[in-house]
């Protein structure tokens, strides 16, 4: 092994790793502190000539390598457990290319989606993936782990915006697929293997992008709504008054916005009186007259109707920019509050109200006292279906008795979200989390198909081991 890490720091030079654990160790912890990792060395390649060459030094010597972009993950597929050798994609974050006329970008792994979203409306576009990590996390992690984030409703997931990638393959042999066509029949789609398979099949090192028409207006509200059942009647609603132009609805319950304001600076509730259930909705349209006097009609009628009991629309940027931190924010205030057991899910838009209720009464039978926070993306049927530790907990004998019962909680909803035709992994990925899981929720079929890629793109089982593709066996 020694002789390996030998040749695998030639390669990178001195600025291309490092062994000192103090560089290290932010990389081997995940956000929520839920997973720990160990590695003695972290490669930091700054070219994909370079990620060829440790690849093909890793498959001749059977090196396990654990690929990382911003270390964003929330399922632990970017921590290496077992001693693996850590290989960051942060220093390549080169925008190569942006293509106005041809509404495409081409960049590196390592560019931070923020720095994506300013090249692009740099040339007078946009590219619409949005996260609440947009600041940290990269175009590598969001193409591996197939990131949805608040505009999936208008745009889709990633493997929407992606034309073409640049793979490593686990030999160190390189897929130039790189292309800025819209089109392309010629044969399997390679890059969606790639797309989603949180580096288990190969290592993406750039991406084609496609960028879109900056709208010109954008309107921002958020409304009061009694239920989900309400919620889900205001979405059918906004989508029909707006002709199409609806690109968010987010569900943020009561307890949520109590936790928002306990917990994050600056943060108040933009109506006047609290409500059960709130709706952040944004419209944007192409320049045509009247899209706010549009959207204010199209929510007085919902009003009418009893879609909603309250509404507001942002009157600047920096109001809509508030009204966004808040649903960011959630997160972090659950963090702030304590222990929470967290799944992100995804079940058919019109089940949604029968899922909350189902599910949230099937936990708090097993399980009084937890404080269920449900939030999420009502527009395209995925939700951040949480529960905090009971008020009582708030010390850490508390939190970690609540904490214990993570997996018992996780098989109550997943259980639920396999009854209603749903998915255990929405967004997230699968990473180590849920490997194991798909053994429950997947046919034999599905799995010994995941088997059979993983088994052709990486046979000496080296490129991120342990995640995602379960081992043959049954729970």
């Amino acid at each position: 092994m020694s002789d390996a890490f030998s040749r695998l720091k030639s390669v990178v030079g001195d600025k291309g790793f490092t062994e000192d654990p103090g560089e290290i160790a932010p990389h081997l912890e995940e956000w929520r502190s839920k997973y720990h990792g160990r590695s003695s060395l972290m490669l930091k390649p700054a070219t994909t000539s370079e990620v060829a060459a440790i690849l093909a030094i890793c498959f001749e010597t059977g090196t396990a390598i654990v690929p990382q972009g911003g270390n964003t993950g929330l399922v632990g597929g970017q921590i290496p457990f077992h001693g693996e050798v850590l290989l960051s994609l942060q220093r390549m974050n080169r925008v190569r290319a942006v293509d106005a006329p041809g509404m495409t970008m081409t960049l590196e792994a390592g560019v931070v989606l923020a720095r994506a979203q300013t090249a692009a409306a740099e040339a007078g576009l946009m590219f619409p993936l949005t996260l609440g990590s947009e600041g940290s996390c990269t175009i590598g992690g969001n193409i591996a782990t197939n990131a949805g984030g608040n505009h999936v409703l208008r745009y889709g997931m990633m493997r929407a915006l992606v034309l073409g990638l640049e793979v490593v393959l686990a030999d160190g042999r390189v897929l130039p697929m790189l292309k800025a066509l819209h089109k392309d029949n010629s044969g399997y789609d390679l890059n969606q293997i790639f797309i989603g398979s949180e580096g288990t099949l190969g290592v993406v090192t750039a991406a084609t992008l496609r960028l879109f028409a900056k709208p010109a207006e954008t309107v921002v509200a958020f409304a009061a709504t009694a239920s989900p059942g309400a919620a889900l009647g205001l979405l059918g609603h906004m989508q029909a008054r707006t002709g199409g132009l609806l690109s968010a609805f987010e569900l943020i319950p009561s307890i949520a916005m109590e936790l928002l304001l306990r917990h994050i600076p600056g943060a108040r509730d933009p109506l006047e009186s609290p409500s059960p259930w709130y709706a952040l909705i944004e419209v944007a349209g192409g320049g045509g007259a009247g899209l706010e006097e549009q959207v204010q009609a199209a929510l007085a009628d919902a009003l009418a109707q009893g879609f909603a009991s309250d509404a507001v629309l942002a009157r600047s940027q920096a109001q809509a920019q508030d009204f966004w931190r808040l649903r960011d924010s959630i997160s972090e205030s659950q963090k702030r509050e304590g222990a929470s057991i967290k799944h992100d899910i995804s079940v058919p838009v019109a089940a949604i109200p029968a899922f909350i209720e189902k599910a949230t009464a099937a936990v708090l039978a097993k399980f009084p006292g937890a404080r269920p926070v449900t939030f999420g993306h009502l527009g395209d049927g995925n939700l951040h279906f949480n529960f905090n530790a009971p008020p009582s907990s708030g010390d850490k004998g508390g939190d970690a008795a609540f904490l214990a019962e993570w997996d018992e909680v996780q098989l109550t909803v997943h259980d639920i979200v396999k009854e209603f035709g749903g998915s255990i992994s929405a967004e997230h990925g699968i990473g180590a989390m849920k490997r194991d899981l798909l053994l429950r929720y997947k046919s034999t079929e599905e799995l010994d198909a995941m088997r059979t890629l993983k088994a052709a793109f990486d046979p000496k089982n080296i490129l991120n081991p342990g995640k995602v593709v379960p081992p043959v066996r049954r729970l």
